[in-house]
């Protein structure tokens, strides 16, 4: 949710301004008091939250070595950065995030495995050449429309060694109007049975509804496709939201 922070990283749609830009968002989580709010969002509107964190340090364990250079686009806040580093002592991670606020709150959440993160503040473009062994993008490009999200997924491809696991996770339901708004009316019921704020809550569903930023799972699933990646396969599904595992 973040493209974090725009980010590139995790952010919560409760949080996206209502239009949906990415200067708009970068610019919202420069705000001290979105940022001292952003911890308790995720896991409120992303159901699973932690298990897909626990998923996704799974998936890329399967095929990386156990000294692997991680690259983490969205990396604000830190969250996901936190679960890899505790779960796997011998990776290093590159968190890449717009928001030197966000960024701040990732070194702040991380303590003492901050010592293993390069903290990059910018976009895809602004991330280090690599190559890594593998990469995540979690809660963000939903952000994007389809031809930066193309680009942006093409530029992670561009960093990763050949066969590197590549995970992302974000917004993706099915798009025909009265599908859709069931699908946004479960999205907030499940936030506001987490104790959500009901107002806020009903103006996030409806910045997500007038965005033009989601697409339908297999657009999605295409545009990975199209960046560069194989073996796209789905391993989450958890409401509005799909996580895939693909290949390098």
């Amino acid at each position: 949710v973040s493209y974090e922070s725009g980010s590139g990283g995790q952010h919560l749609m409760s949080d996206t301004p209502a239009d949906g830009g990415t200067a708009d968002l970068v610019s919202h989580f420069c705000n001290p008091e979105a940022v001292a709010a952003y911890a308790d969002g995720p896991r409120r509107f992303v159901p699973g939250l932690e298990a897909l964190h626990r998923m996704t340090w799974l998936l890329l364990a399967e095929r990386v070595p156990a000294d692997a250079r991680i690259l983490v686009l969205g990396a604000g806040g830190g969250l996901e950065l936190k679960a890899m580093a505790e779960a796997q002592p011998g990776w290093r991670f590159t968190g890449v995030d717009p928001s030197p606020h966000m960024l701040a709150l990732a070194g702040r959440t991380l303590g003492e495995l901050a010592a293993r993160v390069d903290l990059v503040e910018g976009y895809i473009d602004d991330a280090p050449e690599g190559p890594f062994d593998a990469a995540t993008c979690l809660l963000t490009l939903h952000f994007l429309d389809a031809a930066e999200r193309r680009r942006t997924v093409a530029g992670i491809h561009r960093r990763l060694v050949p066969g590197a696991p590549f995970v992302a996770a974000h917004s993706s339901f099915p798009q025909e109007a009265a599908e859709r708004d069931l699908w946004l009316s479960r999205y907030a019921a499940y936030a506001v049975s987490m104790g959500a704020d009901v107002e806020q809550t009903n103006g996030a569903r409806e910045a997500v509804r007038r965005s033009l930023m989601t697409f339908d799972p297999a657009t999605d699933q295409v545009i990975m496709q199209e960046g560069g990646f194989r073996e796209v396969s789905l391993f989450f599904a958890a409401f509005t939201w799909r996580g895939w595992v693909a290949t390098a």
